[in-house]
């Protein structure tokens, strides 16, 4: 699931974004498909204030896009946005990781232990993902940069559309963490450099596991 705000200060826009973000992340709503006003506030019991600003969080995250006369609408799905979002991840989750490093104490390493444990775990796509998310938000979280933190974690989100759209084309199968724990062997030795080597090659895999994607109809 993706990771929620604090329930304490989390708005109606907060939720009707979160929720929404997830059934495009997740392809239950299709790419190009209407995101209706009207319907979207009735769904929710909230006025159409709160919808609208959903939306714009939507389209800065580059899950929705509005189109003249169209309207509000669901982002497509292209090769060309995925190798991008692959390039610039790459390069900013690695710089975080290495002010992260140095920084990085015993219970932070055993919370990035855990997600490898719990994609080795996993049981379905969805449980594998959740897990991939926490392991990298996990790995980069002490790094103390919030604006950058606050990019890759959009950047994710566009990661996570792209390979749950591969797999709906090619179905799942439990999958090795090998990567994963690469890293953080590494981090645990101390060869930071070693580590962003390993992270960024791990990034750029994408492009394989996801290439298809943009072809592929939701369902």
């Amino acid at each position: 699931m993706i990771q929620k705000a604090g329930a304490s200060q989390q708005t109606v826009a907060d939720r009707i974004a979160e929720i929404l973000a997830e059934r495009i992340v997740t392809g239950e709503l299709a790419p190009d498909a209407p995101l209706r006003q009207d319907h979207i506030a009735h769904e929710f019991g909230s006025s159409h204030v709160p919808v609208r600003e959903a939306f714009q969080r939507l389209r800065a995250q580059g899950l929705a896009v509005s189109e003249p006369r169209r309207g509000m609408r669901v982002a497509p799905l292209d090769e060309r946005s995925m190798r991008e979002v692959v390039e610039i991840r790459a390069a900013l989750e690695v710089l975080a990781l290495r002010h992260a490093a140095r920084r990085l104490t015993p219970p932070q390493i055993e919370r990035i232990d855990e997600a490898v444990a719990a994609g080795d775990r996993a049981q379905s796509f969805a449980e594998w993902e959740a897990a991939n998310r926490s392991f990298h938000r996990e790995l980069v979280a002490a790094c103390r940069m919030p604006r950058l933190l606050a990019m890759l974690a959009e950047l994710q989100l566009a990661n996570s559309r792209f390979t749950f759209a591969a797999t709906r084309s090619a179905g799942w199968q439990p999958r090795s963490n090998q990567d994963h724990r690469q890293i953080l062997d590494a981090l645990r030795r101390g060869a930071v450099d070693q580590a962003a080597a390993l992270l960024g090659r791990h990034i750029q895999t994408l492009e394989r596991v996801g290439g298809g994607a943009a072809d592929t109809p939701a369902r």
